[in-house]
């Protein structure tokens, strides 16, 4: 009896001593701001209402923290988010025979941003990265002419799930 339970607490050390975890480690944020600006994020992308559909995406995001005001505006503001769009790629990634012809059936569609957190006043940024990325995949379905809404649909998916993404690795300690 007294075996076992050396066994138990044995593996009960070792398995709280593994030190893997993916916990947050709380909001990093200065408390002081609380109101953020997301100006319109720049577009190299040339993919058209990218930049809008992205910046309305962060921008719910973060008021969905329920800590801040959050505006388009970069005046009168504690922090500011800004964004650019580097690339917009769009691949297939699964293809279809039909009739002895290879037609892309599935295409993944990424989003790389450079996008940086600065308190106001402050010239080092309390958050940067330079090739933020995110990817979605879609499948085309039967019929070519709702190609364009599978993609609409993914770019609605993937600019919330960048939003997502985006503003927890601003806020919190990962």
């Amino acid at each position: 009896m007294r075996r076992r339970h050396l066994l138990a607490a044995a593996a009960g050390a070792l398995a709280s001593g593994c030190g893997y975890a993916l916990q947050g480690r709380g909001i990093t944020t200065d408390p002081s701001i609380k109101r953020i600006g997301v100006p319109l994020f720049k577009d190299r992308s040339g993919k058209p209402g990218l930049d809008a559909r992205v910046t309305e995406a962060v921008m719910v995001e973060l008021l969905k923290r329920g800590r801040f005001t959050v505006v388009r505006d970069t005046t009168n503001v504690d922090a500011v988010v800004e964004g650019e769009i580097q690339s917009w790629t769009v691949l297939p990634v699964g293809f279809s025979t039909d009739s002895g012809v290879a037609q892309a059936s599935r295409y993944a569609i990424s989003l790389t941003a450079k996008v940086v957190y600065r308190k106001i006043g402050q010239t080092e940024p309390i958050w940067a990265n330079d090739a933020f990325s995110q990817r979605d995949e879609y499948d085309m379905g039967q019929n070519a002419s709702t190609y364009f809404d599978q993609e609409n649909l993914s770019i609605e998916r993937l600019a919330t799930a960048f939003a997502k993404s985006l503003v927890a690795a601003m806020l919190e300690a990962f």
